[in-house]
């Protein structure tokens, strides 16, 4: 099976809530620029909306997004009402509320539980919609989110938000929201080489809470992309299947569960067919052993 003939459907699917998406989606933070946020040159636009339509058009049904992912030029929010409004009724649209950026893209602080709603409400103008089908609260160090958890569990119930989930967050955070609200998803850091989050990957497991995995491919190189050094093991095992490390990386993502989604997010056309792709890669388990022992210690 080619790239070019893999659609998001390879690697089958999970429900957010009542949502069924495909469990590869896309993550449009890198829709902004090369590089994360205000760094590095804007993508060509016209190539970031042909990217997004296509993505679309190959099974992606879930598009993971913020109204805080903008650079100099660009707004990743904009891009994807432009590119894809009217939406089509199976597309699940996920943004993360929390954080505060200023007009110049400064971080400035986290938002109170009463500032919650204004962030809500920037996302559907930005996104054009009257509801959002999954709002996720970025956890910014505090210990108790139970504050915030239930300002926006009061915007489910007032039909601006759909299903609710939570983003960089510890067990103890989980337990908080879910004695509030249900929730449908967690995203967090995890990946080859950064392990830390397995408590998390197995409580969600448990209770049936996709696990959303950020810089999957990224590794260490996190915001600013795969700059890193590549690990032996993994250029072991691509070059063994013949594809990119890239695969072999969203590949071992998704088989550490079937409750578990990949967001990978690209500008870049042939990238897109080359993420899609590793929905269809099968990992002896020879192969996840020796991914397994890779070194997370400088994660």
């Amino acid at each position: 099976m080619t790239s070019e003939t893999v659609r998001a459907g390879a690697a089958g699917t999970w429900l957010l809530g009542d949502l069924t998406v495909n469990r590869i989606g896309f993550g449009a933070m890198r829709l902004t620029g090369s590089a994360a946020f205000h760094q590095g040159t804007p993508r060509d636009r016209g190539q970031v909306i042909a990217v997004l339509r296509r993505a679309v058009d190959l099974g992606v049904n879930h598009i993971d997004t913020a109204a805080f992912y903008f650079s100099r030029l660009r707004s990743a929010n904009e891009l994807i009402n432009s590119a894809l409004a009217p939406y089509a009724d199976d597309l699940v649209i996920a943004t993360k509320v929390g954080p505060v950026r200023d007009a110049c893209g400064e971080w400035t602080d986290r938002a109170r539980p009463d500032q919650l709603r204004g962030q809500v409400e920037e996302n559907l103008r930005q996104l054009g919609r009257d509801h959002l089908d999954v709002v996720n609260l970025r956890v910014m160090g505090q210990d108790s989110i139970s504050e915030d958890f239930g300002a926006l569990a009061e915007l489910r119930d007032a039909g601006l938000v759909r299903h609710l989930g939570l983003s960089n967050a510890r067990p103890a955070h989980l337990a908080q929201a879910r004695a509030i609200a249900p929730v449908v998803c967690v995203q967090n850091r995890y990946g080859i080489d950064a392990r830390g989050g397995a408590e998390m990957l197995r409580s969600c497991a448990a209770h049936d809470i996709a696990f959303v995995p950020f810089f999957a491919i990224a590794g260490a190189g996190r915001e600013a992309g795969a700059v890193h050094t590549e690990h032996e093991q993994v250029l072991t095992v691509a070059r063994t299947h013949g594809v990119s490390p890239s695969q072999i990386r969203l590949a071992w993502t998704l088989h550490q569960g079937k409750h578990v989604l990949a967001i990978p997010g690209t500008g870049n056309p042939d990238h897109l067919l080359d993420n899609l792709a590793a929905g269809a890669l099968h990992l002896t388990e020879e192969e996840l052993a020796l991914l397994d022992s890779v070194d997370c210690t400088a994660s």
